[in-house]
């Protein structure tokens, strides 16, 4: 499985699910079973690439804004979501975590920002069709800390400083 097909799995999976997330994981499960296991493993690897670039300080910062706050467990299932929202939003996200404000057309609180079922729905196809838990991807782990330089959370000044559009869509 190459980029460009990881991506429109990921869309697909979006725009039949609405954005609703729980039902993209369910739609990703479902899709991924009607694959061969080691394009189940291909996926995986894009996602958890994807997942391990996306542990950076600033997105931590933009998704504390827009959840109102994000524990180390809410910025992991934040990711995940930030992946499934698609390569346009993923890739802007990371280009520049504010610039969130213009490409999320739509913002749900009680239901976007959370996709921990996403980041599992490739280990649960890959043990459905083969009854196994998946191997060890061979990707490198994520970092122990968050790349870039801290953002102060606590501090609404600094995040309104740092994140000007999302905290005046978002906060203001």
């Amino acid at each position: 499985m190459d980029e460009t097909e990881f991506w429109e799995l990921v869309d697909s999976t979006r725009e039949a699910a609405e954005g609703d997330p729980e039902e993209q994981a369910d739609l990703l499960v479902e899709r991924l079973l009607q694959l061969e296991p080691d394009l189940v493993l291909d996926f995986a690897r894009h996602f958890e690439a994807r997942y391990n670039r996306a542990y950076r300080w600033d997105l931590w910062g933009a998704a504390w804004v827009l959840l109102d706050g994000a524990s180390d467990d809410a910025f992991d299932f934040f990711r995940c979501w930030l992946i499934a929202q698609g390569r346009e939003v993923f890739e802007g996200a990371l280009h520049d975590p504010d610039a969130l404000a213009e490409l999320l057309s739509d913002f749900d609180e009680e239901i976007d920002g959370d996709g921990e079922e996403l980041g599992y729905a490739a280990d649960e196809a890959y043990e459905q069709l083969t009854g196994t838990v998946a191997p060890d991807l061979g990707i490198a782990p994520a970092p122990s800390e968050p790349e870039g330089t801290p953002v102060d959370f606590e501090n609404g000044q600094a995040l309104a400083e740092r994140f000007p559009r999302l905290w005046d869509r978002f906060k203001g």
